[in-house]
């Protein structure tokens, strides 16, 4: 009969002999040392275990009692970090986390410059005052690291890096799953491949730690009210209830042991939960399951904060896509297309087709001072203004920008506005123009490609009155004029002229094969110029006209 293992604790191998039981230094009574005597930190943030005749600090991941290194173990080698990684020796006076507290350990021989074969109670103090410091210094490293993450998805796989070199594991596993259910939803694996992570979806949830917390109350709080804690399971071959489908499951994986730490905010409540795999028996120590627990609530407050920015963007991008048209006009002799890329707080920009009588066709685009929902609102209702307008005297863009202008004056004082307004006859493959401060519309074809020269105006609300002379084109057969927004040209780091030289060197290179599809035409231009999307704060819009 096989005798069952125990499982080790942060890569300590417990079938390794203890260090020898020291009498209690002076200032120690009944079990209390000196520096809890005095108000020092306590076992639980130094790292020290309270449960074995000997208190010992664990400061290190790698770093093991009896100096043991697991670095030589590629199976259970964690992430390496600077301070939990640390291997430089302790300084006279202090004890590490690899050897015992007095010097009738195994390394033989008392510690230089002690009397006695115990520390004092001074040297006490400060060895376990080092220990919180260097806990707190790599809490604070690691929490400053998650800060800098700008999307979940970043913040998912910060925090299993994170928490892997917190509690020596190797693999993990994050699962975003807000309580509330309004998403969004995520699953990041560190060390796992898409098929491992599929694998560990098909275990009941019920019969996983990380489970077992993604189902927890909704305000992620234990039966007693307070925040949930970390669950543990040391060893999985023997825990005698659990789930065949996780047996197997753990067994074809390599995973002998889990530590899962809940994701739960103040405010959002159950956030999700993150889990870390260890290839053979194992469990953090005290201290590491404490700075985990605190790295967790830390990162869960976080990662509310993104989910919020991001929910924000979601419904700031389908308020925007409902206040622009759904689906562009059929009119004979023309062929549309429109490409929108929209920024993380929603610009005003938008766009415009709507048939006209006689078989005309009015095209808009345009762009409202200002971002977020204010400037969404402003947008919608410019947008309908402008085409009332436009049926009524669409003929006539200056009329049709001029009327635009008074109302924009009349009900937003405050605020400004580009457009750009062109009334279509296909028929004669004719287009009549007029811009208030907005960019020149680009001619493409197979014999020229060429800006519409546009008089200079003013956008909407700049003047008392504005008005501007109008522009009349004719587009030859197979060309596509493109209208678009000034967020197509922007960028940081360059003047005005070298947006517009690099759009129009985008548009000449157009293939020859794609030249017949207006939409062809606008996704060369908008992947020329934009290849990582929209820039940062900017809305993009391009509205291509093919001629036939």
């Amino acid at each position: 009969m096989s005798v069952p293992h125990l499982p080790k604790v942060a890569g300590i191998d417990p079938a390794l002999p203890s260090p020898a039981q020291t009498a209690p230094a002076p200032g120690e009574v009944a079990g209390e040392t000196a520096a809890e005597a005095a108000g020092g930190p306590s076992e639980a943030m130094t790292g020290a275990h309270t449960g074995g005749p000997a208190p010992e600090r664990t400061t290190s991941a790698a770093a093991t009692a009896h100096g043991r290194d697991p670095r030589s173990d590629p199976h259970s080698r964690p992430p390496s970090h600077p301070h939990l990684d640390s291997d430089a020796d302790p300084a006279p006076g202090s004890r590490s986390g690899s050897g015992p507290r007095s010097g009738s350990g195994r390394g033989g021989g008392a510690l230089p410059g002690l009397a006695g074969p115990a520390l004092g109670p001074g040297a006490l103090i400060q060895d376990r005052l080092a220990g919180w410091v260097s806990d707190l210094s790599t809490l604070h490293e690691l929490t400053e690291r998650l800060a800098r993450t700008g999307t979940l998805d970043e913040a998912l796989r910060e925090v299993l890096r994170a928490g892997a070199a917190l509690v020596g594991a190797r693999r993990g596993l994050a699962v975003l799953e807000p309580a509330d259910g309004q998403g969004p939803t995520a699953t990041v694996g560190l060390g796992l491949a898409h098929h491992e992570i599929g694998a560990l979806e098909t275990v009941p949830r019920a019969a996983t730690a990380h489970g077992q917390l993604l189902e927890g109350p909704a305000d992620g709080r234990g039966p007693d009210g307070r925040p949930a804690e970390p669950v543990a399971v040391p060893d999985l071959a023997l825990d005698p209830e659990l789930d065949p489908r996780h047996r197997e499951v753990a067994a074809r994986l390599g995973i002998a042991a889990s530590f899962a730490v809940p994701l739960a905010a103040e405010a959002a409540g159950r956030l999700g939960a993150a889990v870390w795999l260890y290839d053979e028996p194992a469990e953090p120590t005290e201290a590491r399951r404490h700075l985990a627990g605190l790295y967790g609530r830390y990162a869960a407050e976080h990662l509310a904060r993104l989910l919020e920015v991001e929910r924000t963007r979601a419904r700031m991008a389908v308020l925007t896509e409902e206040l622009l048209p759904t689906r562009l006009p059929y009119v004979p002799g023309v062929r549309l297309a429109v490409r929108h890329l929209t920024g993380p707080q929603g610009g005003g920009d938008w766009y415009d087709a709507l048939p006209l009588p006689e078989g005309a066709l009015g095209l808009a685009v345009g762009s409202v001072s200002g971002s977020g929902p204010a400037a969404l609102a402003a947008m919608g209702r410019l947008r309908a203004s402008l085409r009332a307008y436009a049926v009524m005297e669409g003929e006539d863009p200056v009329a049709v920008l001029s009327d635009l202008e008074l109302l924009l004056r009349l009900t937003e004082p405050a605020r400004s506005a580009t457009a750009l307004f062109a009334y279509v006859e296909p028929e004669p493959r004719k287009m009549t123009l007029a811009g208030a401060g907005h960019t020149p519309p680009l001619v493409v074809g197979e014999r020229r490609t060429e800006f519409v020269e546009t008089s200079l105006s003013a956008p909407l609300g700049m003047l008392a009155c504005w008005e501007a002379p109008s522009v009349e084109i004719a587009p030859a057969s197979g060309e596509t004029v493109l209208l678009y927004t000034d967020g197509l040209l922007r960028r940081a780091d360059e003047p005005a002229d070298r947006g517009f030289a690099r759009l129009h060197a985008a548009a000449a290179t157009v293939p020859r094969a794609d030249r017949a599809d207006p939409g062809a035409v606008a996704d060369h231009v908008l992947h020329t110029l934009l290849p990582d999307g929209a820039p940062a704060g900017e809305d993009v819009v391009i509205l291509a006209a093919r001629f036939d």
